[in-house]
C-alpha cells in the first residue's frame, strides 16, 4: 500500500514543496526514513508509533517505508510527525483522496496525540499557496499566524485524531479567518521628549530616520548614546503589510512568535552583546539559520560599544549593509536571508571615553587611542552616513532643561519625507529611501546649484573630509531637503549635512 502526502520544507526562510511518500508491505515488523532526514526527522517514528496507539488506532505491524521526496534537499525540524502519520493511517482509513491531494499538511506530534505548533508556518503557507494547493492542515497553536496568508483554506487542528475524522469526511473544520485589520498605534515607554538637551543629536537622528541612513554616535560615557537609540524605533514608520509578513517569516522559523501573534506588528530593535559571534550576527550554522541582521530586518540594529565587538565580526556586516542580503554558502548549496536594517552604532572617543571631555581628563596616550579607532576599518566606516559627535550634558542642564518634542511629533515629519521617497523610487527594486540610493540616482535626484556646489568643494576641502564622504552627504542633504518639503538641494540643507561627518575630521 502506498499514500501520498504533500507537507513543505523549509530552506532559510524560504519553503520548498516535499511528498512524504508511506509504503506499508509484508515483512518482519521495521520503520525507516530516508530522503536526507536530519535527527529530529529520523526521530519522528517513535513520536508517530505512539501518537497513533495513543489515538485509539492500529499501528500497521509490517514493513513501513517512508520516503521525503526529493530526496536532495535537507528535511530537518518536527513538522514532518503529521504528515508521516496521516500517510501511515491511510493504509487502514478511507479518507478523501481528492481533498488529500488538494492540500497541505504540517505539525508536531506528542505522545498522547496531541498537536504541537512548529516554526516557520508562515512560509510553509506561503510555498503551498505558490504550489497551488487549496487547504493546509496546521496545529491550532500555529492557525492565526497561517491565515494572515490569502488565497488559501487554513484549517487549525489539536489532535492527530480531529485531522483523521476530518480527512475521512465525518467532522467539519471551519477555516480560519485572516485578521488584516491595521495594528493598532506603538506604545512604548520610550520617547524623545524623555531626552534633555541634545537638540542637535535628535535632528541627526530624525534626518537618519527620515532616509533610513545607518548612524555612529561618539561620544563619552553618560552623555545619552544609548538613550536616543532606543527611542529611535518611535520615530520610524508603521510596518507596512508585506514588510510584516517578510519580517515575520523570519521570526516565525526562529520560533519566536507569541502563541497568539498573528503577524509582528513593530519594527524590531535589536541590540546583540559585543561579544557575539558571526555566526549569530550575521547567521549560520550546521542547519544555516538567520542573525541578528536578519531578526532586525526592516527595523533597527543598535551595536553598543561599536569598537568592542571583534574586528572579523564587524567586517561581514559589510555585505548586509551593502546589499540588504545575507548569504551563507555551504559545500551542499547556498542560502539567502533578508536583512534589510538601519544600523546605530555607538562608541567612546578613546578607550577611557573621556577625549575632549571638559567635565573629566582623558588619561588615554595616542597610540591607544589610534589602536581603538583603527578597529574600525575605513570601508566600513564608509557605509555609515551619519557620524555624529553627542556631548555629555551637564547635570543643571539635565534636570532643568525643557522638554522637547515627542516621539510622535518627530514622526509625523519623518512619515512625510518617506512618502516623498517612496514616490521618487517607485518601481525601483531595493531602492525605497535615500539611504540605499545608487550613484545613478544621486545624479538624478541630488543635482547642485552654483551655489551648492561651490559650499560643498568648499567645505570638503575646509574640513578635510575623505572622498568617500562625498555621495553620503549627497544622500542626507536630499533626506534634509524631504524633510523641509523642498524639491531642490539648498546650501543650508548641504550645510547640515557637512556637520554629519565629524569622525572624518579625524581620520
Amino acid at each position: 500500500m502506498l499514500a501520498k502526502i504533500h507537507t513543505i520544507a523549509l530552506s532559510g526562510v524560504d519553503g520548498i514543496a516535499v511528498e512524504v511518500e508511506v509504503d506499508i508491505a509484508n515483512g518482519l515488523p521495521a520503520f525507516s526514513t530516508v530522503g536526507l532526514a536530519e535527527g529530529a526527522v529520523r526521530e519522528s517514528k517513535d513520536r508517530v508509533k505512539a501518537a497513533i496507539k495513543n489515538s485509539g488506532y492500529d499501528f500497521p505491524n509490517r514493513r513501513i517505508t517512508v520516503n521525503l521526496a526529493p530526496a536532495d534537499v535537507k528535511k530537518a525540524g518536527t513538522s514532518y510527525d503529521l504528515p508521516i502519520a496521516i500517510g501511515i493511517l491511510a493504509a487502514d482509513h478511507s479518507f478523501n483522496q481528492d481533498k488529500l491531494d488538494s492540500m497541505a499538511i504540517a505539525g508536531e506530534l506528542s505522545l498522547d496525540g496531541k498537536l504541537r505548533g512548529v516554526q516557520g508556518i508562515l512560509s510553509m503557507v506561503t510555498t503551498a499557496r505558490q504550489q497551488g494547493k487549496q487547504a493546509i492542515l496546521v496545529p491550532n497553536a500555529n492557525c492565526r499566524e497561517a491565515a494572515m496568508v490569502s488565497g488559501i483554506e487554513v484549517y487549525g487542528l489539536t489532535s492527530l485524531d480531529q485531522a483523521v475524522e476530518f480527512l475521512a469526511d465525518r467532522l467539519e473544520l471551519r477555516c480560519a479567518d485572516a485578521d488584516h485589520s491595521p495594528s493598532s498605534p506603538h506604545q512604548s515607554s520610550f520617547d524623545f521628549s524623555d531626552v534633555r538637551r541634545q537638540g542637535h543629536v535628535k535632528r541627526a537622528m530624525e534626518v537618519a530616520a527620515a532616509g533610513d541612513h545607518n548612524i555612529l554616535l561618539n561620544g563619552s560615557p553618560g552623555s545619552g548614546k544609548t538613550m536616543l537609540a532606543k527611542r529611535l524605533a518611535t520615530i520610524l514608520p508603521d510596518l507596512s503589510f508585506e514588510e510584516s509578513l517578510e519580517t515575520t517569516k523570519i521570526y516565525s522559523i526562529m520560533g519566536l512568535l507569541a502563541p497568539d501573534q498573528g503577524l509582528v506588528s513593530q519594527r524590531p530593535f535589536r541590540a546583540p552583546h559585543h561579544t557575539i559571534s558571526d555566526a549569530g550576527l550575521i547567521g549560520g550554522g550546521n542547519q544555516p539559520r538567520p542573525g541578528e541582521v536578519s531578526l532586525a530586518h526592516n527595523g533597527v540594529l543598535f551595536l553598543d560599544e561599536f569598537p568592542e565587538y571583534k574586528k572579523h565580526v564587524l567586517e561581514v556586516l559589510r555585505q548586509p549593509m551593502e546589499d540588504g542580503t545575507v548569504t551563507i554558502s555551504r559545500a551542499a548549496s547556498s542560502l539567502e536571508f533578508p536583512a534589510r536594517f538601519m544600523l546605530v552604532a555607538a562608541m567612546n572617543p578613546c578607550p577611557c571615553g573621556h577625549l575632549d571631555d571638559h567635565l573629566h581628563g582623558c588619561t588615554c596616550s595616542p597610540p591607544q587611542i589610534k589602536r581603538y579607532r583603527d578597529k574600525l576599518s575605513g570601508p566600513l566606516l564608509d557605509r555609515i552616513d551619519i557620524h555624529l559627535e553627542v556631548p555629555a550634558v551637564p547635570f543643571k542642564e539635565m534636570t532643568k532643561g525643557p522638554e522637547g518634542e515627542s516621539s510622535a511629533t518627530i514622526r509625523q515629519r519623518v512619515i512625510a519625507a518617506r512618502a516623498l521617497q517612496t514616490e521618487r523610487f517607485k518601481g525601483r527594486k531595493r531602492i525605497y529611501a535615500n539611504g540605499q540610493m545608487t550613484s545613478r540616482d544621486l545624479k538624478k535626484h541630488c543635482v547642485l546649484d552654483r551655489a551648492g556646489l561651490g559650499l560643498l568643494e568648499q567645505g570638503m576641502e575646509r574640513l578635510r573630509l575623505s572622498a568617500r564622504a562625498y555621495n553620503r552627504i549627497l544622500k542626507i542633504s536630499r533626506t534634509i531637503a524631504d524633510l523641509s518639503g523642498q524639491q531642490q538641494i539648498e546650501p543650508g540643507h548641504i550645510a547640515e549635512a557637512l556637520q554629519y561627518r565629524r569622525i572624518d575630521r579625524r581620520t
